[in-house]
């Protein structure tokens, strides 16, 4: 192989690299109210080059941040909280997307079973925490006592009170034991939610994001605010306090809070030997075994 074809087939990998940016941003694809997909504008264009341009370089940092950790067993754990569609997902996915799955890992659990309903209640989510020189991610966390079971019922006034005399001593308790602890609260407009839950409901791709539960909050919208005010108000606690995501632009709210997570971490660039890849050993009484066709998958595109 030339210099100038191994030039080329490593550009290609490396723009095939990026196409997971492009996939990614399909579900961001703006839609009018019949379903039609909305041509951008020049001035759309450049700002989204703009976002990609930027996202590559935090997404860059946080490369670095997770040598960091890992160099020094540093622990983290974020916290992601906020209303559905508020853009959660959509910022652990860039979070996480050229992180090391062993080192940066998420944890977004399902309702307690009838075992966990029994247990303390932060005892689940305890066995999630990280180790030295991991990164934890929680999509949705023990606050959901302070939110949806609240709003929904299915905690009582005792266990909602409970909560409330309990998290302050439990987060306290892991920045004791060395965890960094990080939480964030997706704020969106009511108006933005509204289209977005409209989006999801035209779009095929999208639907499964809507569950009974997510429906329901729309029109419990009001009781979910005043959850959030109480549970701000009590649990902003020095050692652990909270943080506003505004999330009505996603773009700028992704860009926003990776800025910000790195801003809170004091990691600086691990400098990492020069990798040489090795010569491979051949042998002459070595001859690679045909394999049947039949086990191939067809070639369809």
């Amino acid at each position: 192989m030339g210099n100038e074809e191994f030039a080329q087939r490593m550009q290609r990998e490396v723009l095939d690299s990026y196409d997971e940016e492009l996939e990614l941003e399909l579900e961001d694809r703006p839609f009018d109210a019949d379903g039609n997909e909305i041509a951008l504008t020049e001035q759309e264009k450049l700002e989204r080059r703009r976002y990609f341009a930027e996202l590559l370089r935090l997404q860059g940092e946080l490369v670095k941040l997770q040598d960091w950790v890992v160099a020094t067993g540093h622990k983290i754990v974020i916290l992601f909280e906020g209303r559905d569609a508020a853009g959660k997902g959509g910022v652990i996915k860039r979070i996480t997307q050229r992180l090391n799955p062993r080192v940066c890992r998420v944890a977004a659990l399902p309702a307690p079973n009838d075992r966990e309903r029994t247990q303390w209640y932060f005892q689940r989510y305890t066995a999630h925490l990280p180790a030295a020189g991991e990164i934890v991610l929680f999509d949705r966390s023990w606050y959901n006592r302070a939110g949806v079971e609240r709003v929904m019922g299915f905690c009582s006034d005792e266990q909602y009170e409970e909560f409330f005399r309990s998290v302050p001593e439990f987060e306290k308790m892991l920045v004791r034991s060395g965890i960094q602890l990080i939480k964030y609260w997706f704020s969106i407009s009511d108006e933005e939610q509204h289209l977005r839950f409209l989006s999801r409901i035209q779009d095929p791709l999208k639907q499964w994001k809507l569950s009974p539960m997510d429906l329901e909050s729309r029109r419990c919208w009001e009781q979910y605010t005043r959850a959030k005010e109480v549970m701000l108000e009590r649990t902003h606690i020095p050692q652990a306090r909270w943080w506003i995501v505004e999330g009505d632009d996603k773009k700028k709210a992704r860009l926003n809070c990776i800025a910000h997570l790195l801003s809170q971490v004091p990691y600086e660039e691990i400098k990492h030997p020069p990798v040489q890849l090795p010569e491979r050993i051949r042998h002459k009484d070595y001859s690679r075994r045909p394999v049947p066709k039949n086990m191939f998958i067809p070639n369809r595109y």
